[in-house]
């Protein structure tokens, strides 16, 4: 990992046009073409980013990083005034992410049971790989259509976001450019729903102890007219 701390200008071009203007800021570059310029404000997010994968062309006191997005191409211009620290770090083969019991729980149980996920679900295969990292469960419908279930045991934005990002990757894929996703989680808050159905996500509530027979599902009882 290359982590630059610098004066710079930073311009996006692609969907759309932005500026962060003269500031110090840090870049940090990932072994996997991954490219994130963050400020000392604004929490874990970047201020810009780009997602492998990607280009990355050096020149003298510039940085282009490039990377297609179908028929058009993005862009990220980070021009350096000044440096002030330049590293990289061997940081050596990746750990895999060890998921909470709970969540790995939740995945073995809609595995098993993968139409409480949706009716007519069937499991493809768990763990499906993508070039950003496995997605839970892929699934078929009763129409064999595709879906990407991403299993939380809280979902929240950042968990939208994470499925958003996996179906970008997989619909690259002619064969799944129609896969749609799921996000399935024990409880999912608010603002997360708010913004998967926004972004045509599904979600679904699951509940553990019904998942593994420990208690029937509750049920909801309509009073006749």
């Amino acid at each position: 990992m290359r982590l630059i701390v610098a004066r710079c200008e930073v311009t996006y071009t692609g969907r759309l046009t932005a500026v962060l203007p003269e500031a110090l800021r840090l870049v940090m570059v990932k072994s996997d073409g991954s490219v994130m310029v963050h400020a000392d404000t604004g929490g874990y997010k970047p201020q810009n980013w780009m997602t492998p994968p990607t280009v990355i062309e050096e020149g003298d006191g510039h940085i282009v990083v490039r990377k297609r997005a179908g028929a058009t191409e993005d862009r990220l211009d980070i021009r350096i005034a000044e440096v002030l620290s330049d590293v990289t770090h061997d940081m050596g083969e990746a750990a895999a992410l060890e998921k909470d019991g709970v969540e790995r729980d939740l995945q073995e149980a809609l595995a098993a049971a993968p139409g409480f996920c949706g009716e007519g679900f069937r499991l493809v295969r768990r763990e499906w790989p993508t070039d950003i990292g496995p997605v839970d469960l892929m699934c078929r419908d009763e129409d064999d259509g595709w879906i990407a279930v991403e299993i939380k045991r809280v979902a929240t934005i950042d968990a939208v976001e994470q499925l958003t990002r996996y179906l970008e990757r997989i619909r690259q894929d002619p064969a799944l450019g129609a896969c749609r996703g799921v996000l399935a989680a024990q409880q999912i808050k608010p603002q997360a729903r708010v913004l998967a159905e926004a972004r045509g996500l599904a979600c679904v509530e699951v509940d553990l102890a019904v998942l593994r027979g420990e208690r029937e599902p509750d049920l909801t009882l309509f009073a006749a007219v």
